[in-house]
């Protein structure tokens, strides 16, 4: 087999996971690991073997390993704090895709990210987030700590 196959592999896995079909991508993933040894591969399908398997601890260093080959490739601690999720480590998992977005920006880690953290709704309902009133008020508030 060619780079080619294992290229399309990892291609429909990628697809399979972005249609919610983990199945599927786990069974790319582990061919294409098969036929090629890539940190990038050896990343989703710690994802895989931890959402379809429960095998976290697997996972985990599979994720940690693919970090110290290529430790500026955000889609590994992507996966890695997906997996900290998995297993209730809300606070790893915002460390770890912190830690991902300090080496490449990464519109999914931020999109994780903004939906773990839980913002108050604005002093003034009615005014947006962004306008003078809402911000010192809120700010004052919490100085306070009346908010």
């Amino acid at each position: 087999m060619s780079v080619t196959e294992v290229e399309r592999l990892f291609t429909k896995g990628l697809e399979a996971l972005a249609h919610g079909s983990i199945l599927s991508a786990l069974v790319f993933f582990e061919k294409a690991i098969k036929i090629e040894n890539n940190p990038d591969i050896w990343s989703y399908f710690a994802f895989c073997i931890a959402k379809e398997r429960g095998q976290f601890s697997k996972a985990i260093s599979l994720c940690e390993e693919a970090i110290k080959k290529e430790p500026n490739n955000s889609a590994h601690y992507l996966n890695l704090g997906r997996i900290y999720l998995l297993t209730n480590k809300k606070a790893e998992a915002i460390n770890i895709f912190r830690e991902g977005l300090n080496h490449e920006e990464n519109q999914q880690i931020v999109d994780e990210l903004n939906k773990l953290i839980i913002r108050k709704p604005p002093v003034i309902p009615f005014l947006k987030r962004t306008n003078p009133l809402n911000k010192y008020l809120g700010i004052i508030l919490k100085l306070l700590r009346l908010r």
